[in-house]
């Protein structure tokens, strides 16, 4: 319970943080020890835990940036490595420098084969992030040798690795669920293009990549790659913050994807148009949305930063119509009752006004389904592509020489300083 009195008034003054664009920000670092008083903030969307170059987002003008691009350029002008060294280096590759990237993350994809027994660890019908959070943390068993955290090589070594093998952990992860063999990343094929190899690809029949199919895929990488400061980037901040290995600090962040608030939002919209059936019961659904009663959620509509439409949303409705179009499946009775709500909630008055649209895994989820991968896979697809945001939002905090570790302070609302009873007094 929070104690709040009416009285407390505090006079202060305290320096700005300035920003690039965006709002600026109060330095309150040193707002404890002058005035013996703490910023309360729970979830912290007030408060700014660090300065970054890397990604802006505009919530109200529906903007995101990397790194001063606008993704709606960046997805149809780039690719997902493209994107990857942008967000690594800080500027896009020139040709040579993209080819010699390709070339190396190709090489890094392969795991060592010692990481193969890992999963025998682990039962049949485990979560695939499950296998995947507890893989990566064991990855810094294997690289200790290039690994140390205060060479700025090793770091950056570190977070190229993390990139090229988290696809393969996470497309092993459903191999094993499934029984069925691994598969091994192939050199000639690309980031994306690999993805959809090593899940659908089986020993002795060639599985040709289809263009479309692997560009949905680049562009959901793309549109998930980074986005500021949420749950799982901080999560990574925070371990990494300790001084922890980069491995262990990935493993963080997919344990805080993991949770249905967060990475898991894809999944539930797939769930909600199982719930919803058929187009026929789509009014009475939104009825019971519309009803503050029904505890019913409106899945896939809306988001947390953006007030108005997503940008990522707009880029992979396209895909996503491309994808059901190449397929052949606009008849498909699930694909047909997703795109029917999506008609009748963006030309309904009440969500208009709340300016509740599809947002990114509205389509995200639909074009997984389409390509028949499981929602079991769907959050594991989330974390290749975030990998890249981790690695690099980590591989700035630790350029900072004045990063301190992260030790957020409470305000205490419990019993007051009392002497403990004999037992007989109990």
């Amino acid at each position: 319970m929070t104690h709040q009195s009416p009285e407390l008034s505090l006079s202060v003054s305290l320096p700005i943080v300035q920003s690039t664009i965006g709002p600026s920000g109060f330095d309150q670092r040193h707002l404890t020890s002058q005035y013996s008083t703490l910023a309360f903030d729970p979830g912290f969307s007030s408060t700014a835990s660090c300065c970054s170059g890397i990604t802006y987002i505009d919530g109200e003008k529906g903007v995101l940036l990397h790194r001063g691009y606008p993704i709606e350029e960046l997805a149809l002008k780039a690719d997902f490595t493209e994107l990857t060294y942008l967000l690594l280096l800080g500027h896009l590759p020139t040709r040579p420098e993209y080819v010699s990237f390709c070339h190396e993350m190709a090489e890094l994809r392969i795991l060592n084969e010692q990481i193969r027994n890992f999963f025998n660890g682990f039962r049949r019908d485990t979560h695939p992030m499950a296998i995947l959070c507890g893989t990566v943390a064991a990855l810094s068993t294997f690289y200790t040798d290039e690994l140390d955290t205060n060479n700025q090589d090793h770091r950056e070594f570190a977070a190229r690795q993390l990139i090229a093998k988290v696809p393969t952990i996470a497309a092993w992860a459903y191999k094993y669920t499934v029984g069925e063999p691994f598969i091994y990343p192939e050199e000639e094929l690309s980031f994306s293009e690999n993805i959809l190899h090593m899940l659908f690809a089986r020993p002795g029949r060639r599985y040709s990549v289809n263009p479309v199919l692997a560009r949905a895929i680049d562009r959901i990488l793309m549109l998930h790659a980074d986005h500021e400061q949420n749950a799982s980037t901080t999560a990574v901040r925070l371990v990494g913050s300790t001084g922890a290995n980069p491995f262990a600090c990935v493993s963080a962040g997919i344990a805080a994807l993991w949770g249905p608030a967060h990475g898991g939002a894809n999944e539930a919209a797939l769930d909600m148009f199982h719930q919803i059936g058929s187009k026929e019961n789509i009014p009475a659904f939104l009825a019971k949305v519309k009803d503050k009663t029904s505890g019913i959620r409106l899945m896939g509509f809306g988001h947390r930063i953006y007030r108005n439409v997503d940008p990522r949303s707009k880029l992979l409705r396209t895909s996503f119509h491309e994808v059901i179009e190449t397929l052949g499946l606009e008849r498909d009775p699930l694909l047909d009752l997703a795109i029917e709500l999506e008609r009748i909630a963006t030309e309904d008055e009440y969500f208009i006004k709340r300016k509740l649209y599809p947002n990114v895994d509205f389509y995200s989820g639909l074009i997984l389904k389409a390509l028949g991968i499981p929602t079991s896979m769907f959050t594991a697809l989330f974390a290749i592509a975030r990998t890249t945001g981790w690695v690099s939002q980590w591989l700035e905090m630790t350029k900072n020489p004045n990063g301190r570790i992260m030790r957020p302070r409470q305000i205490y609302t419990g019993e007051a300083p009392r002497s403990v009873p004999s037992m007989d007094e109990r």
